[in-house]
């Protein structure tokens, strides 16, 4: 599977098997978090096997078996939610091209324990985590609004533009809200991003979609 395939398989999956990551999967997850970490100076950390991210009562109720995730964490900068949107982005897609399901989360977690597994200093932020693991079904896609709703082209728009925004449209993004606007003209695009305290981490998950969906070689950011 393909990281522009697993765009479409990925979906949210909440309820999780009782079964360890295999050795392999941790490695190539370990891998690619660290690349992500050199990349852009982040500091994200894979925890297995710990079941404590999870409060009681959002355990109980919304999810099961929640016992891997990967901690987005980075230095405290202007641009870090961002960096982290876009890295987790890569990551929860590159899981799922090893058989693996995914779910962001940003607010449902144990703070204090998260930090706790983090190792974090004191100018370290944490936006959320990245369940993974073995889900019990596949999930289901999330409803989603019309690219016309979310996009504008000056002129005729070209494929490799409306590719870019059917890609944003599969992103997961803060109470699926997608609240995200994207502007081109020529080879030059825009994208902003208005979900209140998620509005960085939505920004940078939309444009590593549009990107791998777009080309990055067709186009510019402005």
């Amino acid at each position: 599977m393909t990281l522009q395939e697993a765009m479409s398989a990925r979906h949210k999956v909440s309820k999780y098997k009782d079964k360890p990551l295999s050795a392999d999967a941790v490695r190539q997850l370990n891998d690619r978090i660290e690349a992500q970490n050199q990349k852009y100076d982040l500091n994200m950390k894979l925890v297995t096997e710990s079941k404590d991210a999870m409060p009681g009562i959002i355990a109980a109720l919304m999810s099961k078996g929640v016992k891997n995730y990967i901690i987005l964490a980075g230095p405290d900068t202007p641009d870090v939610d961002e960096k982290l949107g876009y890295s987790s982005a890569d990551l929860m897609l590159y899981a799922q091209t090893l058989g693996l399901n995914t779910w962001w989360i940003g607010g449902m977690y144990s703070r204090k324990n998260v930090k706790k597994n983090a190792n974090a200093g004191e100018n370290t932020r944490i936006i959320g985590i990245a369940v993974v693991g073995y889900g019990e079904n596949q999930g289901v896609p999330h409803k989603s609004k019309a690219a016309s709703d979310v996009s504008s082209y000056e002129g005729n728009a070209p494929e490799w533009f409306q590719a870019g925004v059917s890609a944003a449209l599969l992103a997961p993004t803060a109470m699926n809200k997608q609240a995200f606007t994207i502007r081109g003209k020529g080879d030059k695009v825009s994208m902003t991003c208005d979900s209140g305290s998620y509005s960085g981490a939505d920004l940078g998950i939309g444009k590593y979609h549009f990107e791998l969906g777009a080309g990055k070689d067709n186009f510019e950011w402005m």
